[in-house]
């Protein structure tokens, strides 16, 4: 057998399976493309499986690729054992409805003895215990004894992943010969020592799952194969362990020659060479993809492994910054099968370099207080270290606490984790609440800060929409980064930019920064301390990085609405001071696509009229289609023209003047239109005041005017639709419906009335005398206010003199009161609001009026006959 290497070994599998007919993929990236249930790539299927799902549909039927994946599940055992590692190479080859496993089976056989040469009397295949299908395929057609095909459980070779596709797996171990064995009588296949390796996995999905132990046959099946690269190359190359292939025993030379160790001579050492060999590589694959270090996501996972790294590299006594160098052996070693290593080589030992730099600042002293913790826990006898304690070290010294862990791990001390948690709350809490700090400036304190103050940016906008430029500044939403990748939210400064930032009342630009690896969607851009553009937005595919030329596109259609909003409130100022008169001065304006809005100096609100003249002369002027020439030129010059200024507005010596013909010429730095016939139409749509003499109008131009009468037509044929008539016939139509209206209610009160003065009755029969004043005080049922004093002034007609109380309940919760006297008995000291006062409460009310008449509510209509009763008691103390 030839001793391939790792490379070789790569591409003879991919053209292998390429002379099978499937459609060869590139490693996609580690970074997950619209997949939250996962951190990062960890196998060789999890980028496909929106074509397992039929999500999406696949390119071919049959592919093959070759995935970069991490997993950082035993992190704690990598370096400790030979065979732990984090970063792995999947090789797979993959049906979606096209073979199964005839053709899976036939050709892993093929490739393992025949392309690559394994001796067959080494390979064992295992099937899942119920299938018999697969255990047929290996006995009668690919020939292997039944004594060496091993059947196992579910547990062993069944694929599934709670609801959903499953399936039985048929795996190929291969022997690795007595001196890797455990020595034990029965060693064979499924033992837990290192003789019988898996090197290779068939998935046959065949059902679907419902969770509850049910299963039915899938209509379309597919398989999912996965081989470790690692794996094989450890067979085929006849080593010990994968930090022994050749592409990994570089890197690990490499670390030994500038340990100035040997490996294989002290466990501890090894450890460390190992640790170090394995973690290298899996960070300089992850900021090739774009990850990025941080305290959280996958960006934590990067730091994590860099500072494992670097501090076993300062047990070994590794001296100054080495892992950019180490960097350079993994991308020397794995750049046939990833280009892009070798294409991002600066960035990823600047983002190395930098982070390794970072940590180098604060481990020394963060080791030298661990090392005074560790001493004090053990003159008190204490072998946990305080939450608060750990938190200190994480907060202020950056050790992750998975390495605070590690370190104490190998003294025998643990850490209160649930004390660390609290402390990192408490510490959230805090930053929440102190959100609101601001610098000597007054203003509040930001990524920006940090930036250098050398760096600016130029606006070439007015006449460009698209150009390229260099990205000189990336920054997350808390630091100054190297790189964003595929989710991240960030601010992209760049030399030269076509976007306008928000100022002057205009809104800034949204579009697209595309370099060769990504695209950053830009949804505000920003106006920085000292020149600065900062284009705020969210990378949708790929990865940006410091120093890329890219290209920037400012969305057209936007920026042209937001021209016409802008011109327009050129206009619209003119004509307010043709109209208002020239006291009318600009006190505010804000202009986006949808609308603009314009603050003005006035007294009063403006009338219909002078609203119609404003808009009248507004777009008399863009019919004239007038030119809208800009220019550059000294303040002083610039006045002399006549160019209206902003009051209160601080300008430069270099001004730039917008002039729209002959009617308007101000000081401007914003957008335009190049002829106000580009503006179509102009609309006021509301005016109002907003301050002391000062009113805001807000307006519409273009399609936004064209939109605007479309609803109002579609709100006429709704309402003409609701009223029966056609749109030209609505006006007719409501009149006639008003007067319709009027003369129901007309009739409808004198029905009322009437019902009420019927419910009456004979009342005369129920008047009281009280100290020589006539008094009728009676309730009726369901009568409203209106009808009630129209029932008591026909009552005090009746009995020309005296008092009236009438109550009404209308409901549980509602009364209504009214009282009446006439003069002559008010003479006599009887007073209806008085009256109504001393009663109103006992129903839950309260009220009063003149001594003529008042009236009152309530709410509870069963109180009525106790407060008539309670009326006359009342009253016979006023007479």
């Amino acid at each position: 057998m030839k001793n391939y290497g790792v490379n070789e070994l790569r591409k003879m599998f991919l053209e292998f399976f390429e002379s099978k007919d499937h459609l060869k993929m590139n490693s996609f990236s580690l970074v997950p493309h619209n997949d939250n249930s996962l951190l990062i790539i960890n196998s060789g299927m999890a980028p496909l499986k929106p074509y397992f799902t039929g999500q999406e549909i696949p390119p071919r039927n049959r592919v093959t690729t070759c995935q970069k994946c991490i997993r950082t599940g035993d992190i704690e055992n990598v370096g400790k054992t030979a065979r732990h590692g984090t970063f792995f190479e999947m090789l797979g080859n993959f049906s979606f409805g096209d073979y199964f496993k005839t053709e899976a089976i036939h050709w892993s056989w093929e490739f393992l003895t025949e392309v690559v040469g394994l001796e067959a009397d080494r390979l064992y295949p295992s099937v899942y215990e119920e299938d018999d299908e697969a255990f047929e395929i290996w006995n009668k057609e690919i020939g292997i004894a039944p004594e060496r095909i091993f059947r196992m459980g579910k547990a062993d070779n069944f694929w599934e992943h709670g609801a959903g596709p499953c399936g039985p797996c048929s795996e190929i171990y291969y022997d690795r010969g007595e001196k890797y064995g455990c020595g034990e009588p029965g060693c064979t296949v499924g033992c837990e020592c290192d003789r019988y390796m898996e090197i290779w996995n068939n998935v046959f999905t065949q059902f679907n799952s419902d969770g509850k132990g049910n299963y039915t046959e899938l209509i379309q099946k597919n398989i999912d194969t996965g081989m470790g690269l690692e794996r094989l190359a450890v067979a085929v190359q006849n080593v010990d362990s994968i930090f022994d292939i050749d592409t990994l025993q570089a890197v690990r030379n490499e670390v030994c020659k500038l340990a100035n160790a040997q490996y294989g001579m002290i466990l501890k050492t090894d450890v460390s060479i190992r640790l170090i060999t394995d973690h290298i590589r899996s960070v300089t694959f992850m900021v090739s993809d774009g990850i990025m270090p941080s305290n959280e996501g996958r960006g934590y996972v990067l730091r994590r492994l860099l500072r494992r790294a670097a501090r076993h590299g300062r047990l070994l006594g590794i001296e100054g910054k080495f892992l950019s160098k180490l960097c350079s052996t993994v991308i020397t070693e794995s750049k046939d099968g990833y280009p892009e290593l070798e294409d991002k080589k600066e960035f990823i030992f600047k983002v190395l370099t930098e982070e390794e730099e970072k940590f180098n600042n604060t481990i020394d002293q963060g080791l030298s207080i661990l090392a005074e913790l560790q001493e004090a826990m053990s003159e008190k006898g204490e072998k946990v270290l305080s939450g608060a304690d750990a938190f200190k070290l994480y907060d202020t010294y950056g050790f992750p606490l998975d390495l605070t862990r590690e370190i104490l791990e190998e003294k025998g001390i643990s850490i209160d984790e649930d004390g660390f948690k609290s402390a990192m709350n408490e510490q959230r809490q805090m930053a929440r609440n102190a959100r609101k700090t601001t610098n000597y400036m007054g203003a509040d304190e930001t990524v920006y800060d940090d930036i250098d103050s050398s760096v600016t940016s130029e606006f070439d906008g007015y006449n460009k929409l698209e150009l390229e430029s260099v990205i000189s500044v990336l920054t997350s939403e808390t630091e100054i980064v190297q790189g964003l990748s595929d989710g991240d939210v960030g601010t992209i400064i760049v030399d030269k930019t076509p976007f306008y930032a928000t100022m002057g009342g205009q809104e800034g630009d949204t579009g697209f920064i595309v370099s060769a690896d990504g695209t950053f969607e830009v949804s505000d851009t920003i106006k920085l301390k000292g020149g600065k553009i900062g284009h705020v937005g969210k990378v949708t595919q790929g990865m940006i990085k410091s120093g890329d030329k890219v290209t920037l596109e400012v969305c057209t259609a936007k920026r042209l609405d937001t021209n016409k909003n802008h011109s327009a409130t050129h206009l619209l100022q003119k004509a307010l001071r043709m109209v208002l008169g020239t006291h009318v001065e600009q006190a505010g304006s804000y202009v986006s696509t949808d609308r603009l809005r314009f603050d003005f100096t006035h007294f009063q609100s403006l009338t219909l009229d002078e609203i119609a003249k404003v808009e009248d002369i507004v777009n008399e002027n863009i019919m004239k289609a007038l030119p809208v020439v800009t220019d550059v030129m000294d303040l002083d010059e610039a006045k002399k023209t006549g160019a209206m200024a902003l009051f209160g507005e601080k300008y430069t010596d270099k001004v730039r003047v917008v002039k729209m013909g002959e009617f308007s010429t101000e000081l401007c730095g914003g957008t335009h239109v190049a002829n106000t016939s580009t503006i179509m139409l102009f609309k006021i749509v509301s005016e109002t005041g907003i301050a002391a003499g000062v009113r805001r109008i807000e307006a519409l131009t273009g399609n936004g005017v064209i939109n605007y009468y479309k609803d109002i037509e579609n709100k006429l044929h709704e309402a003409s639709k609701a009223a029966k008539t056609e749109p030209i016939q609505l006006i007719k139509k409501i009149t006639s419906m008003n007067e319709e209206i009027k003369a129901l209610q007309s009739e409808n009160e004198k029905l009322r009335n009437k019902i009420a003065k019927e419910s009456l009755g004979d009342v005369l029969a129920d008047v009281q005398e009280i100290k020589g004043v006539k008094f009728l005080a009676t309730k009726l049922a369901d009568v409203d206010m209106n009808s009630l004093r129209t029932l008591g002034d026909q009552l005090k007609d009746k009995i020309s003199s005296g008092v009236i109380l009438l109550a009404s309940s209308q409901g549980n919760d509602k009364v209504n009161i009214i009282a009446m006297a006439t003069d002559d008995v008010i003479a006599k000291g009887a007073h209806a609001g008085n009256l109504i006062k001393g009663i109103a409460s006992i129903v839950g009310g309260g009220g009063g009026g003149r001594p003529n008449m008042a009236q009152a509510g309530g709410k509870n209509a069963a109180g009525i006959d106790e407060m008539l009763s309670k009326a006359s008691e009342v009253l016979a103390l006023q007479l």
